[in-house]
């Protein structure tokens, strides 16, 4: 009994002996399965973002290109406001040069320069009026009606995209507002100044 008993204990101590080498060869090998991915990934290109983040010799990080921009082209967009009403309204700036499929943003300023509270709306309009089929609105403060109380100011954006397919004999669009009290007689859509004559223009 005795002897089968050691043969026992010998046999459990190999066992243990073989599941601790297995661990251990286990954990090592998941210790080093990261290093060794990426050293695969990028000896063969697969994995984009280990190379990207490689500050390689001769080589710089850029921003991704938009493709949709026509960098050829810029387009002069003016800025008008007009007001049926006590009101302060007026773009921060008066105008801007873009690219076709760029994203730009203009802010509007708006104060309530009476002693009651105020709901008001704007609407737009654009010269040449073709260029409205082309003026593309991302977010504009038109979309909505506002309240303001008694010499309350705000500002609101306009973040807009002119669409490329934009012909190309137009090469200045006028963005004109009319901000009028919401219960008032609602204005006919502003007209637009005719864009102004382009530098060494005949």
């Amino acid at each position: 009994m005795a002897v089968q008993n050691r043969f026992r204990r010998a046999e459990n101590l190999r066992m243990t002996g073989k599941l601790v080498v297995v661990a251990l060869g286990m954990f090592a090998f998941g210790y080093a399965l990261v290093p060794i991915y990426r050293a695969i990934c990028e000896a063969t290109g697969i994995n984009i973002l280990a190379l990207g983040e490689r500050n390689l010799p001769g080589k710089t990080r850029t921003d991704p290109v938009n493709t949709q921009v026509d960098a050829s082209r810029t387009i002069t967009v003016e800025f008008d406001t007009n007001v049926r009403g006590p009101w302060h309204f007026k773009p921060a700036v008066r105008s801007m040069e873009v690219h076709p499929g760029q994203l730009a943003t203009v802010m509007y300023e708006f104060q309530n320069v009476q002693n009651r509270t105020m709901a008001a709306q704007a609407i737009p309009s654009y010269a040449p009026r073709q260029a409205a089929n082309y003026f593309n609105k991302l977010e504009c403060f038109c979309f909505n009606q506002y309240t303001l109380a008694p010499g309350e100011k705000r500002e609101w954006p306009v973040a807009f995209v002119i669409d490329p397919k934009l012909p190309k004999d137009v090469k200045t669009i006028t963005l004109s507002y009319t901000f009028f009290e919401v219960g008032s007689p609602m204005p006919p859509p502003p007209t637009a100044a005719a864009p102004r004559p382009q530098a060494g223009a005949s």
